[in-house]
């Protein structure tokens, strides 16, 4: 059986609850198309988010890795294409780190493309009849750190053979259901249909 490492951030921005962390939990120990799910809780920590994914990586041995991160106003699970070579943080992470146009790796390409079967997946989670696209851009905050950091990783490891790219989700109900006014009208999705669209995703790894 294959492993599949699925990785969740923490809480941030002053939010007691990340959907990603939420998800990965829901998916951690099951099976689906013949991969066993590890998922692993990061920190939004500009070094320590990398490191958590190389700790895991070392131990889970994974034949495929999927990064997962909120994009708060996102209305749909967008699976990201490109993983930028700089941090340019628009606030700072949760140990006050907060880098400007400075890259992640200063060995590093431009830019890594991930390497998960984009088109597949966001075809499937549609098929499942959940909201889904392509997105061309992570930001550059810890999202984009990760995304990127991980590919050059395996680059550097040689082990580019392994898939691996992130996933951004929108903010959970509850998250809204404690604002106020403007705040509280974005865009949201459940844990039980990020749930459905993880898994018909996952579907489309070979």
């Amino acid at each position: 059986m294959k492993k599949l490492l699925i990785t969740g951030f923490q809480p941030f921005d002053g939010e007691t609850v990340n959907p990603a962390l939420e998800l990965v939990k829901q998916l951690d120990g099951k099976v689906v198309n013949n991969y066993e799910i590890a998922a692993r809780e990061i920190p939004v920590v500009r070094y320590e988010s990398l490191d958590a994914v190389q700790r895991a990586v070392d131990e889970v041995c994974p034949d495929a890795i999927i990064i997962v991160g909120q994009a708060g106003g996102r209305y749909d699970i967008t699976v990201e294409r490109i993983g930028i070579n700089v941090d340019d943080f628009r606030i700072p992470d949760n140990k006050g780190n907060q880098p400007i146009d400075a890259p992640i790796a200063k060995d590093g390409p431009i830019a890594y493309w991930a390497t998960l079967p984009i088109k597949k997946m966001v075809s499937n989670i549609k098929a499942a009849g959940i909201p889904a696209s392509i997105s061309n851009s992570a930001g550059t905050f810890v999202c984009n750190h990760l995304l990127y950091g991980v590919l050059h990783l395996l680059a550097k490891e040689g082990k580019s053979h392994i898939p691996a790219g992130f996933v951004h989700i929108p903010y959970l109900p509850e998250q809204m259901s404690v604002r106020v006014g403007l705040d509280s009208q974005h865009p949201t999705m459940s844990v039980d249909t990020l749930v459905k669209g993880f898994t018909a995703m996952i579907k489309a790894l070979g």
